[in-house]
């Protein structure tokens, strides 16, 4: 009878908030909804141009390849460097093996363009986010040579970042010189940029790759994003570009995969060989299917993330005295630390910031009727 008892009251029980609980419904949202959306738009969800397929397909592969290579990189002793003046919970993660967007990453690139045969569209946009992702790769391996925080010159990084950004710009006006530079917004409204449309789209590519890598910094946090964030972009972009939508269901496929290595608490770190790369690849997509203000909903909280370490660098130089030292306005930044130093668990910031983006896909998916 007690033993009875004792089973009815831990069903009785909240769901506790660990990494594998956070996965598992993180996987069976994302799950449904590809099925839902592929069902409510006519696409068979195991046809040739569906979201939930190569998702699943991409899933599947991440996860597997990561058995291999995680070990491989923890023989390699390619362990992560813990900042000291990070949260003190995080120092525990010393020697986690990083550079983990070298198996996920090509997977969901490779996969995609198979599956939409060599559509030159997706051929230029996963060459995009390699490209950012051999950026994350070099900071990421000058870190772990130099067994610092410091990798690559951030001036360095920036040319490189500016740099692929420019070539993939000259491609879109070489592959389409009839290119629209409207900026199309909701309920109709058009924004005429002309030549401006250029310097923003480059500043859109670098800003959105360096605002998914400060995201990166809480196990599972930026894979989960990830994943949510391309769905939400492969589902509004489905009906004009069904094969960005395949690339999209991909990289979200291979996010999850990741996570299954990467879930609190983590055997592997993306480092910036991912985080740069997943935001190259959304800033990519929308740049080629003119969903800058779609790309700016699903990205308010990378948005965010990077505001705080811009409020955070500015506010201690403005009030810096004659001892060289300034006030802090956060704990820490990025924001995710800050919540962190203030008493949430990894997991609660977790849990919060994937339901938060999952509205915002949402609301986005909703509003547009793309699906």
């Amino acid at each position: 009878m007690d033993n009875f008892l004792d089973e009815k009251v831990s069903l009785s029980m909240p769901l506790k908030l660990t990494g594998r609980n956070l996965f598992l419904l993180l996987s069976l949202g994302l799950g449904i909804a590809s099925i839902g959306l592929d069902l409510a738009a006519g696409r068979i969800f195991n046809s040739p141009t569906s979201l939930f397929m190569p998702l699943v397909v991409c899933a599947v592969c991440a996860s597997g390849l990561g058995y291999v290579v995680v070990p491989l990189l923890q023989k390699l002793k390619a362990g992560q460097i813990i900042r000291e003046d990070g949260p003190q919970a995080h120092l525990k993660k010393a020697g986690t093996p990083t550079m983990g967007g070298i198996f996920f990453v090509p997977v969901g690139v490779a996969v995609a363009v198979l599956w939409s045969r060599f559509n030159s569209d997706v051929v230029a946009v996963s060459a995009l986010t390699l490209g950012y992702g051999f950026i994350g790769w070099l900071d990421d391996w000058q870190i772990l040579r130099r067994k610092s925080n410091k990798g690559i010159s951030p001036r360095m990084k920036l040319a490189l970042q500016v740099g692929f950004a420019a070539l993939f710009c000259l491609w879109l006006m070489l592959h389409n010189p009839t290119i629209s530079t409207n900026i199309a917004l909701p309920f109709g409204i058009v924004l005429p940029l002309g030549l401006l449309f250029w310097p923003l789209a480059g500043f859109v590519l670098v800003a959105e790759s360096n605002a998914t890598n400060l995201t990166d910094g809480v196990d599972g946090l930026m894979g989960g994003l990830g994943a949510i964030a391309l769905l939400g972009l492969g589902a509004s972009v489905a009906s004009n570009s069904p094969e960005l939508m395949i690339f999209c269901a991909c990289i979200s496929g291979s996010c999850l995969g990741f996570l299954a290595h990467n879930r609190n608490p983590a055997r592997v770190f993306m480092g910036d060989t991912g985080a740069l790369a997943l935001g190259g690849a959304l800033a990519a997509v929308a740049l080629l299917t003119n969903s800058l203000w779609i790309l700016l909903i699903i990205s308010i909280i990378f948005l965010v993330e990077t505001l705080s370490v811009i409020a955070q660098v500015s506010y201690y130089k403005a009030t810096k005295g004659p001892d060289g030292i300034g006030k802090r306005l956060l704990k820490m930044a990025p924001l995710h630390h800050h919540l962190e130093l203030s008493g949430w668990l990894e997991t609660q910031v977790v849990g919060i910031f994937y339901l938060t983006n999952a509205l915002l896909v949402l609301m986005i998916v909703l509003l547009t009727g793309n699906s």
